[in-house]
Order: structure tokens, then sequence, then C-alpha cells
């Protein structure tokens, strides 16, 4: 039984696992919004490309990473000792000209190293005292490299991300472009300048131009405060407040130099340089020994060993008032409590937004290839009245030459009338007839002579057919005529099909080589477009030429029985025509001669002979193709119209239905993009 059941439990638990949607659980905060985005716009229906992906990623990455805060200002404000005296280490150069020539990203990393970026796109790590040789502008020129990323095992870089920019009033103006980008991108900026300096018209004009729409995330340091007396620190302090009110949202005063000092000299710090050094030289010995053999007597490891105790032992009260005299904990607060939490708000409102801007984008790629569906059903609808006119022209400009044919053949019919009519000849014949004689002679046969027709058929062939060939050259006449009406009506119906193939090949060109405006747009669906331009004739056109193409074939099978039949049959048909009058001729004489009185000979008029010939020819037939108002032709143009109609109504569905499935596309993003 339990076998039973754990059978049934496994068939169950298959069956959600396939059929049943698995519900995502997603992180809580903007992690988990951008995951959910990500998977929404990631989604197979669209076909993603992998520029999207990887911007989706980054923006997974920005959201991670910590906030920037950019140490700017003018030069020689101590940008570099400022920044020192927060990693407590001397690890950027300073002096007294411009030295940082590139941007420096200082992130936090497990060990101190520093990574190089080029704007090739190449990189490599250099040990970080070398940081000198790729920023110093005294001692290189380094056009190539594009930024440096300085990684330091520090606990507030796990928060916090340190962007070291050139100043503003730079040797170079490529570096003061650089940082205005950096202004406009971070979190937070420290506006660093020289007590003696500040307030000064230089320093305000720089600040006019770039600093006056960053009050919010923005902190005025006041640099060398150990320099003057504390009167003159407050006077100054609250006179830049004043001034700069517009430019930062607090001014603080500060000692770059003393926090150096006093950071560099605490017990955490000279702790940790001495159990680094001993970790060095434990390595060295564990990869130059085996384990048992380690020395742990060194001299080096034991002289590690007695600086620990003696910086365990040290009295740190000096350091302690150092620090605090410095006032660098009041610029470390007030990133932590005023410019973090700014920061990650506005970075969670920047990454919607740009997450927002994704869409937008992605809906715009889709319009633009919408539009090529919507030019496409534009076209086919708005040709449909110029279409129609032209096959209507069709009817109305061979219809003319039709009637020229008929009366041609008229004219023929009227010749062989007249021919005939004029060889009918007289000739004296004889009856006999029963009289009554007298009493002794007795009835008798008298003859009597009476004028009868007859129809002189050889002179007719000779003279129609024969001597000149006259009614063979009319005859041949016609049909040329007849096939120049053919192969016209043929050429008039294809060029209605090549004006559809024209316009649509216009439509056609530049969508064969369409290409996506944006990166993250999607290579398959623009290809599939491409594809859909390039495959118009079969998707859209041939059914067009499918159906003139039938429509001239059923046409030209109707000439070519009907110039059959006049090639062949002409003679014939005369010659029955004339074997009805000589018949005609013969009973009705019979007649006469049995009733003279009461019947006579008849003699074939002109226009029975011409209404004979007509009727022999099948002319109701010939009238009805060529002449009729519902003639072939106005049957073949209307049944084109009607048949055209149908297909272009076809079309259009279709190419409307490839539509729909990027407008469901857009709508879905559409969605996707309000619950951001």
């Amino acid at each position: 039984m339990d076998t039973k059941i754990n059978i049934l439990e496994k068939f169950v638990a298959e069956y959600k696992d396939k059929y049943f949607e698995k519900e995502i659980i997603y992180e809580d905060g903007i992690l988990g919004d951008i995951r959910k985005v990500q998977v929404k716009l990631l989604d197979e229906k669209f076909l993603p490309s992998r520029q999207l992906e990887n911007i989706l990623n980054k923006q997974i990455r920005r959201a991670r990473y910590p906030m920037e805060v950019a140490i700017t200002g003018q030069f020689s404000s101590g940008k570099s000792t400022f920044l020192n005296a927060l990693l407590s280490r001397n690890i950027l150069p300073t002096g007294i000209t411009p030295v940082t020539s590139k941007v420096n990203f200082i992130n936090y990393g497990e060990e101190y190293k520093l990574k190089i970026t080029y704007y090739s796109g190449a990189q490599e790590y250099a040990p970080i005292e070398s940081i000198s040789d790729f920023t110093d502008q005294r001692q290189h020129e380094m056009n190539d490299i594009k930024y440096l990323t300085l990684y330091a095992p520090m606990n507030i870089l796990k928060d916090i991300s340190f962007v070291d920019t050139p100043g503003l009033n730079s040797q170079s103006q490529s570096d003061t472009d650089t940082t205005r980008r950096v202004l406009r991108d971070v979190g937070g900026i420290i506006w660093l300048t020289l007590i003696d300096n500040a307030g000064k018209m230089s320093e305000s004009e720089v600040l006019e131009e770039y600093m006056e729409h960053f009050k919010e995330k923005s902190l005025c340091v006041l640099n060398q405060k150990d320099k003057f007396t504390q009167d003159q620190v407050e006077t100054t302090t609250k006179y830049v407040s004043e001034k700069f009110d517009k430019f930062f949202a607090k001014v603080v005063p500060i000692s770059a130099k003393m926090a150096l000092e006093s950071r560099a000299h605490q017990k955490d710090i000279l702790l940790k340089d001495e159990y680094d050094g001993m970790l060095g030289e434990l390595k060295k010995e564990l990869f130059a020994k085996n384990i048992d053999d380690i020395d742990f007597s060194n001299q080096k490891i034991k002289a590690i060993k007695e600086n620990i105790r003696q910086i365990e032992n040290s009295d740190v009260s000096v350091n302690t008032q150092l620090i605090e005299d410095s006032n660098i904990k009041e610029v470390i607060d007030f990133i932590k409590n005023t410019i973090q939490p700014q920061a990650t708000e506005a970075k969670e409102y920047a990454i919607k937004r740009d997450l927002k801007g994704i869409c937008d984008i992605l809906i715009a790629e889709y319009n633009t290839i919408i539009g090529v569906y919507d030019a496409l059903i534009d076209l086919l609808e708005k040709s449909e009245n110029e279409v129609l006119e032209e096959f209507e022209s069709i009817y109305k400009k061979h219809s003319k030459d039709l009637y020229t044919v008929y009366n041609s053949l008229e004219s023929i019919m009227e010749k062989i009338a007249q021919e005939s009519y004029k060889n009918i000849k007289t000739k004296t014949s004889h009856r006999f007839q029963e009289s009554k004689g007298s009493f002794l002679s007795g009835d008798k046969i008298e003859k009597f002579d009476y004028t009868t027709y007859w129809i002189d058929s050889d002179n007719i062939y000779k003279s129609l057919f024969y001597d000149d060939q006259t009614i063979d050259k009319m005859f041949k006449r016609s049909i040329k005529l007849l096939k120049n009406i053919e192969l016209n009506t043929d050429a008039s119906f294809r060029d209605v099909y090549e004006n559809i193939k024209s316009k649509i090949g216009s439509w056609q060109e530049p969508y064969e080589l369409i290409k996506k405006n944006r990166e993250i747009a999607s290579d398959s669906e623009f290809s599939n477009t491409r594809h859909f331009a390039a495959k118009v004739y079969e998707n859209v056109l041939s059914s067009y030429q499918r159906a003139i193409l039938e429509n001239i074939s059923a046409f030209r099978k109707k000439f070519a029985y009907f110039n059959g039949a006049l090639s062949y049959s002409y003679i014939q048909t005369t010659q029955a025509t004339i074997s009805y009058f000589e018949q005609q001729i013969i009973e009705s004489e019979e007649l006469y001669k049995k009733e003279p009185t009461k019947f006579s000979i008849q003699h074939p008029r002109k226009e029975d002979i011409f209404a004979k010939l007509k009727t022999n020819f099948a002319f109701e037939k010939i009238e009805d193709f060529l002449t009729s108002k519902r003639n072939y032709l106005y049957k073949v143009v209307k049944y084109s119209k009607t048949q055209y109609l149908e297909i272009n109504e076809d079309r259009v569905k279709f190419v409307k239905s490839k539509k729909e499935e990027y407008l469901s596309k857009v709508e879905d993003l559409k969605k996707i993009k309000e619950e951001i």
C-alpha cells in the first residue's frame, strides 16, 4: 500500500513540475524589482538580444554597487591627502601641481590592488604602490588610460565607493569635462577647498558653472583648519555657509593632515599592518619549506610580534585627540546620515527610470517594425481604387478594338452575301401539265416554259476564294487584328500586376535592409522583419500574380478557340449557306411545278443570304464575345476586379495578423513598464 502511495505522490509531483508554472519568489528591494523586470524582458517571446541581457545585468551590478561619492574641487585643495586620510594610507600621490590626471575609483576589495582600464577596453593589474606611475602628471602622460580602480580592504568601502577626480580648474580641459560627467552621475559630492581660498571670486565662478544643481547631495569641506585659530575657522565656515548656501547642504572645516596622522597611528590600523607583515613572512616560509620545518623563531617574525605587543600597550589618547580635532568624523557622519539615504533613494529612482527607459526603447523599436507592416497595409488599401480603375480601363480600351473586329467580320459576311447574290442566275426550264382536250381528241399533256434560278457557286468560290483570295485576306486581317487585341489585353492585365509589383517593390527596398536603432533591441525581430520584406513575393505578390495569370490564360483560350473557328470554317460555312439556298430554290421549284398558281419559285434575297451566313457563322456567339454589353472581356474584367478585392482583403488581413503579433508585444512591454 505504501509503495502505491509513493508512486502516486511521485506522479503528482512530476505532473505539477511539468504542467504547473512555478511561482518565482523575488527578494525585497530594488534587486528584486530588477530581477522581475529582467525575467519578463528576457522572455523568449521577445527574442531578446545579448545587449539587452547585458544591460539588465549591468542594472543588477549597479544596484549592488556601493554609493559613489565624488571628491572634487580646485587643484591643490588636498583631495588626494583627504582620501588618504579616509583610507588611512598614503596611497594616492600628493603634490603642489594637479597630479590626479585620471579618474580614480576607490572600491572595496579583499586586498590592496590597482586595476588600470584602457580606452581600448584592455585591463591590467598592478601593485597599489605603483599608482603614481599612472596618475601623476609630474611623471607621465598616460593618454591611453581611461580610468583607474583602486581596491582596498576597508569596511567603509563596502557601503561607499569614492571617486577621486581631476580638478575643475585642472590644466587639462578633458580632465574638467570628465569631472563634470562624474558630478552628474554620483550619489554624493564632497567639494574640497583650502580654508584660506574659500569664498574667493575664482571659486565662486567655478561653483556657479558646475555645482548649481547638486546642493542636496553636496558637502563643502574646508581643508587645513589646523593652520588657523578656532575663531578664524568659525568665521570662515559661517561666511562660506551663507555665501554658498545654494551649492551645499553643509559646510564642514577639517584638517586632512591631522586626520591622516591620527588614522595612520590608530591601533587597529597599525595592528593590521603588522599582522599583514607577519602573514607575508609566514607565506615565504611556507613556500620555501615544508610546514614541519617552518622556523617560528624567525628574527623578522619575532620583530613583528614585538611591534604588536608595543602597539597593544601604547597610549591612544593622543591619536584620539587628533582624530577629534581633525573633524573628519563629521564628514563621515554626513556621508552616512545625509548623502547615503538620499543616494540610495536616488539610485533606486534612477534604476527604475532607466528600466522604464529600456521598455520605452524596446517599444519604440517594435513600433519601428510595426511601421513596416503599417506601410504595406496602407499601400495595399490605398492602391485598391487605382487597381480597379486599371482593370476598368482594360475593358474600355479593348472593347473598342473588339467592335472593330466585329465590324470587319460583318463586312466579310456582307461581301460573301453580295457575291452570292450577284451569282444567282436565271435559266429557262419547262414543265408538263395535263390539259383537257375536245371530246374527240381527249386530254393532252402540254409543255410550258418558265424562268427559274440557279446559283453559280463555282464563280462565287472562284471570285471569293481562289482568284485573289479576297475573303481569305479579309479573314486573315480580322484574325490578325483579333490576335493583336489578345496580346494587348494580355499586356494590359500584366501591366496591372506590374503596377502592384512596382508599388510593393518600392515598399520592399528600404525594409530589406532595416536595422535596429538601439543596441538593446532584438536582432532576431529585425532579422525576421527583413526576411518578411525579402519574401514579400511569396507572402503577398504571388497571390495577385497567380490570379491575373489564370484570367489571362482563360481569356487566351477563348481567343484561341475563336481564332481557330474563324480560320478553318469560313469556306465550309459559305458552301453550306450556298447549298441551303440552292436547296430552297429546288424545293420551291418542285412546288411550283405541281401548283404554279399557288407557289412561286424563290429568288434568295441579299439580306436573307446575309442573315443565313451570320447564323451559320454563329454570329450570335461572336456578338456575345465581341460587342455585347456583357461580352467576354467584360466578364473577365469584372471577375478580375472581384477576385482582386478578395485577394487584397485576404493579404491585408495576413499582414495585419503579423502586425498584431508586434502590437501584442508592445502591450506586454507597456504593462511591464507600468509595473516597475
